[in-house]
């Protein structure tokens, strides 16, 4: 099951409004790819006559990829909510390292900048490809120009020479970055969904965060009394709801359904019993009025500000939160993140949570020093750069346990606790990354409209069916399937 599309995650409504404005152009047809990228990969090999014969240098045991000494490298990598300080860091050991000068790009401008440049056979070596902008990574795979990855992943890692790289990372993060049997894309980050939540709030009011969608409503009647409202969420970019929704119908209705719907199967939505199940629960938190009035109109960052200032007690959002409302969040705050809900007759168990790979780096197999792109990968991929991400950006990284006895911040510790408890039982989706004009406006608008009192659980299903098969009888989209 190989991922066609960067993550949204922390990047915010900016992507997701680019992409309004570029369905036009086609983005619609390839999921979050812009009508630059396909320019850029639509020249087959392009550009490969051009090709440079990429320096090799001695393999070593602390050279494994026979990186040429002095040889310089070139990163491009996306400047979003993660800034790019964590690269440069370990550029800077790549540097002292190779005794190599190392030019480095932060941009949020990845598929516009490097189009001409892929199509013209002189891309850069290694390539954070995440943003709106972003270049298709299917086609690129396709035609050849994605380093395959095997030998940084057989590669002895940084820490434990007797480890390979593979053998250090989430299972997940192997599967989510494979075109066909090869993995040539990297997911680097990993991001927790869920509900988040203060602490400090819950506690002071003697209030638990509930373990069944039925305790959910009992709590938030009880919230509204107090004079709280229960939730907010992004009214204006209501797809943040579906970070929860979505995966709260895959928990109770299981996998096996959820991938159904993933392949925008005939009544797929319709015939599942935990999408009525999961909708009719945010009709009822609609009708009980248990979303902050004024909600529908606020922005994702006025709503967390509105949540960090006590007005609301939950909402829906990932892990990169922490860091994205850092600048509005009370000290003594305790932000944390709950497991999704249990409903009836649950397929997944309490405790399952959604936690997916994010932020997709590649490498250029027509680059100038593809060996050294994949020995930068290495470096990024050791507990130092991995616990100095999780400390920069306050965000996981693909790398098991790198951050154990690591003093974490509070949402950072929250979402590395539910993500151990939950084991195997984690909840990965590709529909809002396959098809984001459908989940994010289409859906998204009828989203809106359910938690305003608008539109009743029923239609919302009903339409949501009729726009996914919409979508399956256009030949101009780019289909995908998943079996897992």
């Amino acid at each position: 099951m190989g991922s066609t599309s960067a993550r949204h995650d922390h990047e915010g409504p900016g992507r997701r409004e680019l992409i309004k404005r570029s369905a036009a152009l086609g983005l619609i047809s390839v999921p979050t790819m812009s009508f630059l990228s396909a320019c850029a990969t639509s020249g087959g090999g392009g550009g490969s006559e051009k090709e440079t014969k990429a320096p090799a240098g001695e393999k070593s045991a602390k050279n494994p990829l026979g990186v040429a000494q002095g040889a310089p490298l070139e990163a491009f990598i996306f400047k979003g909510g993660l800034g790019d300080q964590y690269a440069k860091d370990a550029e800077a050991d790549y540097k002292a390292t190779y005794g190599a000068e190392v030019k480095h790009t932060g941009t949020q401008q990845v598929g516009p900048k490097l189009t001409p440049r892929f199509a013209g056979g002189n891309p850069p070596d290694v390539i954070d490809n995440s943003g709106a902008d972003h270049l298709d990574m299917n086609k690129l795979s396709t035609q050849g120009q994605l380093q395959d990855l095997a030998p940084l992943l057989d590669a002895p890692s940084l820490d434990d020479p007797a480890r390979k790289v593979r053998d250090t990372l989430h299972p997940s993060t192997l599967e989510k970055g494979k075109h066909g049997d090869k993995v040539d894309v990297l997911y680097y980050a990993f991001t927790i969904y869920g509900t988040w939540y203060s602490e400090k709030l819950l506690a002071d009011r003697g209030w638990t965060y509930p373990k069944t969608l039925s305790e959910m409503v009992g709590l938030c009647g009880e919230i509204k009394k107090a004079g709280i409202a229960p939730w907010t969420y992004a009214g204006k970019y209501p797809y943040y709801v579906h970070f929860n929704l979505f995966a709260q119908i895959a928990k109770i209705g299981g996998m096996e359904k959820w991938i159904a719907i993933d392949n925008l199967e005939p009544n797929a939505w319709t015939s599942n019993d935990a999408v009525k199940e999961v909708v009719e629960h945010y009709e009822e938190l609609a009708a009980k009025k248990y979303f902050l009035e004024g909600s529908q109109g606020l922005t994702h960052i006025q709503s967390q500000t509105a949540w960090n200032r006590g007005k609301a007690v939950f909402i829906p959002n990932g892990s990169w939160v922490e860091n994205e409302a850092a600048p509005t969040t009370p000290k003594d705050f305790g932000m944390a993140v709950g497991a999704l809900f249990d409903g009836t007759g649950d397929k997944m168990p309490h405790g399952t949570l959604r936690g997916e790979p994010s932020e997709p780096y590649i490498v250029a197999s027509k680059g100038k020093n593809p060996a050294g792109g994949m020995e930068l990968l290495r470096i990024m991929l050791s507990k130092k750069h991995a616990q100095n991400f999780a400390t920069k950006v306050k965000s996981l990284t693909c790398v098991m346990d790198a951050t154990e006895g690591m003093t974490l911040s509070p949402g950072l510790a929250s979402a590395s606790k539910v993500f151990k408890e939950a084991g195997e039982n984690l909840i990965s989706l590709q529909l809002q990354e396959w098809y984001p004009a459908l989940t994010d406006e289409k859906i998204g608008g009828l989203t809106g409209q359910l938690l305003t009192g608008e539109l009743k659980a029923a239609e919302w299903i009903k339409k949501t069916q009729q726009e996914c098969d919409r979508v399956a009888k256009d030949d101009s989209v780019t289909k995908f399937k998943r079996t897992a």
